[in-house]
């Protein structure tokens, strides 16, 4: 898995189970840091954030990330390493 979405629920009527916190901006960020520290190509972390969001942008920046890794990395992912 190259590609990680986090996101912020938000309570779409009163019906709906109420959003226990607001995570802010900076902890997602933290999140977004953590997750490339942990080898993740493309992280998509915001309180707005949805899986579908920018979803064309962020696939076409996954390719450009995926293809800027050194070739031996890829030749070990095409082996199944």
């Amino acid at each position: 898995v190259d590609f990680l979405t986090i996101g912020q629920y938000l309570q779409p009527t009163a019906r709906h189970h109420r959003v226990e916190r607001f995570v802010p901006p900076e902890e997602f960020e933290a999140y977004a840091r953590m997750a490339r520290a942990k080898g993740f190509l493309m992280v998509s972390a915001s309180p707005l954030t949805r899986s579908s969001y920018h979803a064309g942008e962020d696939f076409a920046r996954l390719r450009a990330a995926r293809e800027a890794r050194p070739a031996a990395v890829r030749a070990g992912e095409a082996a199944g390493s």
